[in-house]
């Protein structure tokens, strides 16, 4: 007795065609998810629990110290936050869930504010006056909050990568710098986390994001000094080639994207440099300790504490 009758072979046949033909198509990768915003960490409650305390008489020299849990001496981690340099972008509270996160893993973080365009005093030269003697004011905390000036980090986001790289360096500047003080405090090693180190070349090739080549004229008060300007404001001037500086960035950050690190990476070389591209982070990823990032930079920053 037949198992089939032919109107069954035939639809089974049907089907077994259609089926190759499906499976013949090739299928859409899924779309990444979308990377986070700066409107999206606003829009997160808010995280406090750093000890406010001033490093100047104007009301944006101030910083939150975040401290650990544990007795001490605890290594430091000056933390510079971006926004553009601009006083209208709030950013400062941006930084504190990584304050929170370092300080609970036994780092003390310094969170520091400075002005910035727009506010009195920002812009040249007291956008960097303020990181410097922020970043000097840690000489005075150091005995009240057990801190270990010997091993002491900074990094920055963005804007504040800038500062960052920057203030690393600032032994080097030039002699008749208005920026120019002595004795700055060693730091052992800089992370950059999607830093605009080159301040020329993020003006030739940047996005509109800041603002624009606007932006960084305003910056360094191009109208006034001209191209002589980005002497002792940008990094990538004169790279400092024995500096331990990691450069981190994530592939789909459209505000400041790798290139501008590879650039960078290519001037200053050096033995202790290191560029990494983390894939599918965006440009606020990297300053997110929920992110899939946050592993890798908070190796880095531990890294740079310890050389």
């Amino acid at each position: 007795m037949a198992l089939f009758c032919k109107q069954e072979l035939v639809m089974l046949r049907f089907v077994y065609l259609l089926a190759c033909l499906l499976l013949s198509v090739p299928t859409r990768a899924a779309d990444p998810p979308p990377v986070l915003t700066y409107k999206d960490m606003l829009a997160r409650p808010a995280v406090t629990g750093g000890l406010r305390l001033t490093y100047g008489s104007d009301a944006q020299q101030f910083g939150d110290l975040w401290l650990p849990s544990s007795p001490g001496p605890h290594p430091v981690l000056i933390l510079i936050h971006g926004g553009c340099w601009l006083g209208d972008v709030p950013a400062f509270d941006l930084m504190n869930p990584m304050a929170k996160a370092l300080s609970t893993a036994g780092v003390a973080v310094w969170n520091i504010e400075y002005r910035r365009l727009g506010q009195d005093g920002g812009g040249y030269p007291g956008t960097f006056q303020d990181t410097a003697a922020a970043i000097d004011h840690l000489r005075r905390l150091a005995g009240q909050h057990r801190l270990d000036l010997s091993r002491v980090a900074v990094a920055g986001h963005s804007a504040g990568g800038h500062l960052a790289v920057w203030a690393a360096g600032r032994a080097r500047l030039p002699a008749d710098s208005p920026l120019k003080t002595p004795n700055p405090l060693p730091l052992r090693g800089v992370v950059s986390l999607a830093g605009i180190v080159d301040l020329r070349d993020y003006r030739e090739r940047g996005p509109s994001a800041c603002g624009g080549p606007a932006t960084v004229d305003r910056l360094i008060d191009a109208a006034r000094r001209g191209d002589a300007a980005y002497a002792d404001t940008s990094p990538g001037e004169a790279p400092v080639t024995d500096l331990a500086l990691t450069l981190i960035s994530g592939t789909r950050d459209i505000i400041v994207p790798p290139t501008f690190a590879q650039h960078y990476a290519a001037k200053a070389g050096g033995p202790d440099l290191r560029e990494l591209e983390i894939d599918d982070a965006g440009h606020f990823e990297l300053i997110d300790p929920q992110s899939a990032a946050w592993p890798v930079i908070q190796a880095e920053i531990r890294d740079r504490l310890r050389r």
